[in-house]
C-alpha cells in the first residue's frame, strides 16, 4: 500500500497548527512556575543530557498521561495554569505531540523549533540524566 501523506506532509502540517517557540523564547519561560518543559524523547535518548527541569513524558505515553480518563492520568497535566511546552530531538515529534495533544483539547501546549539538538547547539542549560534523576528525587 502507498503512502499517501508520509511524515514531511505531517510535521509541515503539524507545524503550522501549532504554538512553536525558538530556543530563546523558551529559555525565557524557564524560570516562570507556570511553565512546564516535557521531554518527549524515547528513554534512550536521554543518556545525551536533557533540559534542565524537564519532565520526561515518553511520546508513546503522552496522550495516556494526559487523559484524566485513563488509568496512566499524570496529575501534571491536568494543571491548565501551566503552559507545556514539548521537545524532542529535532522538533518533528514534539510538532506531532503537540497537534495530538491540540485536538485532545488542550490550549496551553507548544513545541520548540529544533529540539533538544538546537537547544545544545545555541548553549541553552541542559543536565545529565544523573541530574535529572536527583533532582526527581529531591521533589519527592
Amino acid at each position: 500500500m502507498p503512502i499517501t501523506r508520509g511524515y514531511q506532509q505531517l510535521v509541515a502540517e503539524a507545524m503550522v497548527q501549532v504554538r512553536t517557540w525558538s530556543v530563546q523564547e523558551a529559555v525565557a519561560r524557564l524560570a516562570d512556575p507556570r511553565t512546564q518543559i516535557v521531554d518527549i524523547r524515547d528513554i534512550r535518548e536521554l543518556a545525551e543530557g536533557t533540559v534542565v527541569g524537564a519532565y520526561h513524558a515518553p511520546r508513546g505515553m503522552l496522550e495516556f498521561w494526559v487523559d484524566p480518563a485513563s488509568p496512566y492520568h499524570k496529575p501534571l497535566f491536568a494543571d491548565e495554569s501551566k503552559e507545556f511546552i514539548l521537545f524532542c530531538g529535532a522538533g518533528w515529534r514534539s510538532a506531532l505531540a503537540a497537534k495530538a495533544l491540540q485536538e485532545m483539547g488542550m490550549t496551553n501546549v507548544a513545541h520548540i523549533d529544533g529540539g533538544y539538538t538546537e537547544w545544545v547547539k545555541q548553549g541553552a542549560p541542559t543536565e545529565t540524566l544523573e541530574e535529572h534523576k536527583a533532582r526527581r528525587h529531591k521533589k519527592d
